[in-house]
């Protein structure tokens, strides 16, 4: 998995692939960002999300899709290889969307909060103001 970091306490693309600052919930080969919170301590792990909630669905498997991947990027051990300064902190998903979820949407992140909490880790997720 490729993955971008954004800024402050960042690293810029450390695995040296191409990064035109460009992250998307649509390409599966990359953690969008990565980094620590200042304040807690937990390693953010963020997907960018600019896509419309639509009736039929197929943001929801974009975004399962994007999850899963990012669950095997932390189980399978890809976090503490790539990012060693995450050993021992916790982590959390954030879902940083630019349209608020349909009630679909709103039902499918309840379900993912406790898939990804069963797992470990914590999912969290918001809407940016316009």
């Amino acid at each position: 998995m490729r993955w971008r970091a954004r800024r402050p306490q960042l690293k810029r693309d450390p695995l040296g692939g191409e990064d035109d600052s460009q992250v998307s919930i649509e390409d599966q080969a990359v953690v969008d960002a990565i980094g620590i919170a200042r304040d807690t301590g937990c390693v953010i792990l963020t997907i960018s999300d600019h896509l419309p909630w639509d009736e039929a669905n197929e943001h929801l498997l974009t975004l399962q899709a994007k999850l899963n991947r990012y669950l095997a990027f932390i189980e399978g051990g890809e976090l503490l290889e790539k990012y060693p300064a995450a050993k021992g902190k916790p982590v959390q998903i954030e879902l940083v969307c630019k349209y608020p979820p349909s009630n679909d949407g709103r039902w499918f992140l309840g379900q993912a909060e406790a898939t990804v909490r069963t797992a470990g880790s914590s999912l969290s997720w918001r809407v940016l103001a316009a």
